[in-house]
């Protein structure tokens, strides 16, 4: 039972930082398309990798906040957004590589927001929503401070790709499948439908008001 929680908590220490790199080369790669200076770039990176977790523990009561203990945190935020503005010429569509980022950051984080507020012993509807926040928070910050319309708040389909792998992680759990095998196929279900929603041109509908003057 030990090793098995040690190797659960590493799982998701890792997860977790595969987001953190997803998002701060996303926020990175934004920060420089606006020609942010080099302090710029790695405070709005920061911003999006850290925001939604941080976020997510205030709501949870959840102290004290995870990049305040660690500093590895910190360290690969600020040694990828480096990297990410040497090798930014590298990047013929700015566009493609943030939304493919983003996507990454999105599965990994949807996970990780779904373990920690499960492990409080919350609902699932709760921890639906707190996946959802971690998520989306972070690139929503981001998105303003790059004066950029959050894509969250446009039809993109972003808000309901965390939802429908949520859905999938609790549905994986109850039918039995092993821990490992749901977080995977939740990922790959969260990062393959954002994917194939930017393929393909997938937007959500909306209602459009006419009102005559």
């Amino acid at each position: 039972m030990m090793n098995f929680g040690l190797n659960a908590e590493f799982a998701i220490y890792v997860l977790d930082m595969v987001g953190i790199v997803a998002c701060s080369v996303a926020g990175t790669t934004l920060a420089l398309y606006k020609r942010f200076d080099f302090f710029g770039c790695i405070l709005v990176s920061m911003v999006n990798a850290i925001g939604g977790g941080t976020l997510r523990d205030v709501m949870l009561d959840r102290h004290p906040l995870f990049w305040m203990t660690d500093l590895n945190y910190m360290i690969v935020i600020t040694l990828t957004s480096l990297l990410c503005q040497v090798f930014f010429g590298l990047y013929k569509k700015v566009a493609g590589a943030l939304k493919f980022f983003d996507a990454i950051g999105l599965a990994a984080f949807s996970v990780i927001g779904l373990k920690v507020t499960l492990s409080f012993g919350a609902n699932p509807l709760v921890a639906v929503l707190m996946a959802v926040m971690t998520s989306i928070a972070g690139g929503i910050m981001r998105d303003m401070i790059c004066n950029e319309v959050p894509l969250v708040l446009q039809k993109e389909i972003y808000i309901s790709a965390s939802i429908i792998g949520s859905v999938l992680y609790f549905g994986l759990e109850q039918i039995g499948f092993s821990m490992h095998l749901v977080e995977m196929l939740t990922l790959l279900t969260i990062f393959g439908v954002r994917m194939f929603a930017i393929r393909f041109d997938w937007h959500l509908p909306s209602l459009e008001w006419r009102f005559d003057r």
